[in-house]
């Protein structure tokens, strides 16, 4: 047990071996993933990053977890997923308390309203995460 933390800042890594590790302060930068990547990539796809992310704007790029499912749940605002599935764009609008699956190799990015603020929890097969401009 130890003192409580927000997830916002010091995301967590589910390791395969069943424990909840505290990872580093999150930057936001590349070079904080990189530094995740490089030290839990024993755990492969298996592995997840449990995260907190705040939105005012839409997202400026897609993403895309070649190695694995990624889990996102709203927690409060209302936004907009749009998946590239086959082509074509899916969009799934949730709000607080619902959640959708990027599966593997899916393509997505973010919408929200203008003056708006979303916020989601993220759970993240994460290695080899690719991304490109949108």
């Amino acid at each position: 047990m130890g003192e409580a933390r927000h997830l916002e800042q010091f995301p967590l890594h589910l390791a395969t071996n069943g424990q909840a590790l505290e990872l580093d302060r999150f930057t936001g930068k590349p070079d904080w993933y990189e530094s995740y990547e490089q030290e839990f990539a024993i755990d492969g796809a298996a592995g997840r990053l449990v995260s907190w992310h705040s939105f005012v704007s839409s997202w400026d790029m897609w993403e895309m977890h070649p190695g694995g499912d990624e889990i996102v749940l709203c927690v409060g605002g209302v936004i907009e997923l749009v998946q590239e599935v086959d082509g074509h764009l899916q969009l799934t609008h949730l709000s607080a308390g619902q959640w959708v699956v990027n599966k593997a190799g899916v393509w997505h990015t973010a919408n929200l309203d203008q003056g708006s603020t979303a916020t989601c929890v993220f759970i993240t097969s994460g290695l080899g995460t690719r991304h490109r401009s949108r």
